[in-house]
């Protein structure tokens, strides 16, 4: 049997300050009290694809889609706290992207027929630009985390630069998920 590889499609947020402001507004809502996991600010990213388990023969074929997608680097600033699906039963805490949206709509467009053509069926959850900052594991204190995550709508973070589209692979443990990258487009 061959070896799977859980792997996602992703830009990688590489800009210290933004990430000390993950950092921050993570302490902000754990302070709450609600029963969250929150991601390591060092792996948190933008994702453009979900894959789930791949087998090491697709890698190649993965990256050739990607290698098709037309982009010129671009700014996204990121902006706000919200929760998905709504704060009323937040499952996913995320941080918003307001410049820069569009143009990530436009890289998950062009990608979407590529990997139809690898095999991949369209993503049934479509794409919203958004940075996972925690994810909430049960009700407990649910309140105020909503009025946490309210308070922080006009949070900002601060500008990076998307120029590296890279198709990641995320071992879980125990500790939380190790990333790494496999292969990437660079603009």
């Amino acid at each position: 049997m061959s070896e799977r590889i859980r792997s996602f499609i992703a830009f990688d947020i590489n800009n210290e300050l933004v990430l000390q402001r993950f950092s921050e507004a993570q302490a902000t809502l754990a302070k709450t009290g609600a029963d969250l996991k929150l991601v390591e600010p060092k792996n948190i990213h933008i994702t453009m694809r979900f894959l789930g388990d791949i087998s090491a023969n697709m890698v190649d074929q993965i990256h050739e889609a990607m290698a098709k997608v037309d982009f010129t680097p671009f700014d996204a600033e990121i902006r706000g706290v919200g929760a998905f699906p709504d704060l009323r039963y937040a499952r996913v805490v995320w941080a918003g992207i307001r410049k820069g949206s569009e143009e990530l709509r436009g890289v998950f467009n062009q990608l979407e027929p590529h990997l139809r053509e690898v095999g991949f069926k369209p993503d049934p959850k479509g794409f919203s630009p958004h940075l996972t900052l925690a994810r909430v594991k049960t009700g407990r204190n649910k309140v105020e985390l909503a009025r946490c995550v309210t308070a922080l709508v006009d949070c900002e973070f601060g500008v990076v630069r998307a120029s590296c589209l890279r198709l990641k692979r995320s071992v879980l443990t125990p500790r939380g998920p190790i990333y790494s990258t496999l292969k990437e487009v660079c603009r």
